[in-house]
């Protein structure tokens, strides 16, 4: 599926560290601030060991992953909004992603000086927080000129477009985002093209040093009081330390070094898997002794839409799925001993697709 992620924060904090720990294109790193002036994009796996227990049972010659794109952009200073730093181009890429990862800088280091000075999380958050704020008043107030004129001449829910417009008015001049607004989904498509980059979906990462890496320190907790009831997200990675682990060639040398640093996995799959829920995505599986494969649809497409996520074919002639479910799978160990025991489902085409179905299309075009 075409759908992106953007990491975003203001320049210095480590985003592109953390970018290179989860792509294969490697995006240059520097102690300077505003070195970048363009985005840096990457294709990157979905971690999911469901795909590698398949494999272990049908022992295929491919395994495919899940993907999403991520696209790591140039850092913001105070001001973006009018031209500070690289200014919009900054704000512009941000209206090219379906959500957010906002990197925020939790450590301390001399030889990385912070662009204001020091190290204060819930201020730097503020401060991408007010550029997006004022971005997105500067496009209602646009949007509230465009639509008093066709109240006056009539136009039709004009007049209830322009009240939830000065609602919006109102929540950002009062230094709120767009999705902490409570509207609904009815209101919202009533505005029609009106993209509000406070409104993007956003998972907030922690940046903090190795020590920290397992369980934070005083910056993180500054954050975390700060965005205290409002249901977001926050993750902790070590950026310098992830760094070293997506450097070392064996799993075995990975677990160990994370095992040393007090780590399960590394933070950045639990972000990947984050950006993947963020994107309101999910995984199904096709599998045979070819490939195993993870494909990505969005939550609640049924399964002739699923379908067409393989080829567009196999949606247009569409004549039914049959569904094994994950756990029945793993529990009876193989295809035939799934069916043997009454477990594979034949569903058609209104069939809503669960995370982990493993699928077979039966099509006739």
């Amino acid at each position: 599926m075409a759908l992106r992620c953007g990491i975003i924060g203001i320049t210095n904090i480590g985003k592109t560290t953390i970018f290179n720990c989860i792509s294969k294109n490697k995006a240059q790193i520097s102690n300077f601030a505003f070195s970048a002036s363009s985005s840096n994009r990457g294709i990157v796996d979905v971690p999911d060991n469901r795909l590698f227990e398949i494999a272990k049972i049908v022992k295929p010659v491919k395994l495919t992953p899940a993907t999403v794109e991520i696209v790591d952009i140039p850092g913001l200073a105070k001001g973006a909004s009018k031209g500070e730093g690289i200014g919009n181009k900054f704000l512009d890429d941000i209206q090219q992603v379906d959500a957010l990862i906002h990197v925020i800088r939790c450590f301390d280091d001399e030889n990385l000086p912070h662009v204001e000075g020091s190290v204060n999380p819930v201020r730097d958050l503020e401060i991408v927080d007010l550029e997006l704020q004022i971005k997105d008043l500067e496009m209602v107030e646009r949007k509230i000129q465009r639509t008093e004129k066709l109240v006056k001449v009539g136009e039709k829910d004009a007049k209830k477009v322009l009240e939830i417009l000065h609602r919006y008015k109102d929540h950002f001049e009062n230094f709120q985002n767009a999705r902490t607004l409570d509207i609904t989904d009815s209101e919202r498509k009533m505005l029609g093209d009106l993209f509000l980059l406070t409104e993007i979906p956003v998972v907030y990462v922690c940046n903090v040093d190795e020590a920290s890496a397992s369980s934070g320190n005083k910056y993180v907790n500054q954050l975390r009081d700060a965005l205290e009831g409002t249901g977001a997200e926050i993750l902790v990675i070590a950026g310098a330390l992830e760094a070293d682990i997506s450097e070392l060639e064996t799993e075995e040398e990975r677990i160990e070094f994370l095992q040393d640093a007090g780590l399960e996995e590394p933070g950045v799959n639990k972000m990947i898997r984050a950006a993947y829920d963020l994107l309101n995505l999910q995984a199904f599986f096709t599998e045979g002794p070819k490939e195993v494969r993870a494909w990505t649809i969005k939550k609640g497409m049924t399964a002739k839409e699923a379908a067409g996520a393989i080829h567009s074919d196999l949606e247009r002639g569409f004549i039914r799925a049959e569904v094994i479910k994950y756990a029945d799978f793993m529990h009876y160990g193989s295809e035939h001993a799934v069916k043997e025991a009454g477990k594979m489902k034949l569903e058609g085409k209104d069939y809503i697709v669960q995370d982990g179905d493993m699928m077979f299309i039966r099509f006739n075009v």
